[in-house]
């Protein structure tokens, strides 16, 4: 089951924290790997990963970069993930008992100086995808090749949450999408909280209801096509 898996991150200047992630994924899991970096993070992936890995050099913008790594990548299944997190022990084996859905996504846990955001963001997820709409995070989804290619991959045009508005496209178009609370994933690094944890959630709490409303009824693509300040709030 393990090399029906495919790995695909984006990167960029994550060498202080690769090690962990890269040992928190069996040998037999595809690992593609989008680089942006002007640092030692792809050396280092070649040195502790040399087998079962593909590295491709791109300063392609983070939508784009999963395209590209999913384009690369040969599993039949593709999980998309982030360089600051690892993944629990067992969470590949664990991840069979879910090969009904189209789609799959699990909780990230940040660290312990923000164990209330988690909280807040895994009861979150729990009630939305209750609601029918899930609220997956691009550190810990999966996809099926050929769903993702049926509904176009992801929204290149949306600078951020182009995670979340795949997977409620994925659910608006009647695709079976799973959340799966054993499936985790959890934080090496909360340097984005730091900068502003509430203003964090709430930009991604406005933002999805907006891709899901927009789903529904028109809605100017500008008010999405712009990060808010996404990138200069959690950089």
């Amino acid at each position: 089951m393990l090399d029906t898996l495919s790995v695909v991150i984006p990167t960029r200047n994550e060498a202080a924290l690769m090690d962990r992630f890269l040992r928190s994924l069996p040998d037999e899991v595809e690992l593609v790997v989008v680089d942006a970096s002007d640092d030692e993070t792809p050396a280092l992936i070649e040195r502790i990963r040399p087998h079962n890995t593909r590295i491709i050099r791109s300063s392609a913008r983070i939508a784009e970069a999963r395209e590209i790594g999913a384009a690369a990548a040969s599993g039949e299944w593709l999980i998309f993930s982030d360089a600051d997190v690892y993944f629990v022990p067992g969470y590949f084996e664990r991840f069979g008992r879910y090969y009904d859905a189209d789609a799959i996504y699990g909780p990230k846990y940040a660290t312990a100086d923000y164990r209330w955001y988690s909280t807040v963001f895994v009861a979150g997820q729990r009630l939305a995808h209750t609601l029918g709409f899930p609220a997956a995070s691009g550190s810990n989804m999966a996809v099926r090749r050929q769903v993702l290619n049926a509904v176009g991959g992801f929204r290149c045009d949306l600078p951020v949450n182009e995670d979340s508005e795949l997977f409620l496209r994925l659910a608006h178009r009647g695709h079976c999408v799973r959340f799966a609370p054993d499936l985790a994933v959890y934080s090496l690094d909360d340097r984005r909280l730091k900068r502003g944890a509430v203003r964090k959630l709430l930009h991604s709490i406005t933002r999805c209801a907006l891709i899901a409303l927009g789903m529904r009824v028109p809605l100017p693509q500008r008010l999405l096509r712009h990060d808010w300040g996404y990138w200069s709030m959690t950089r």
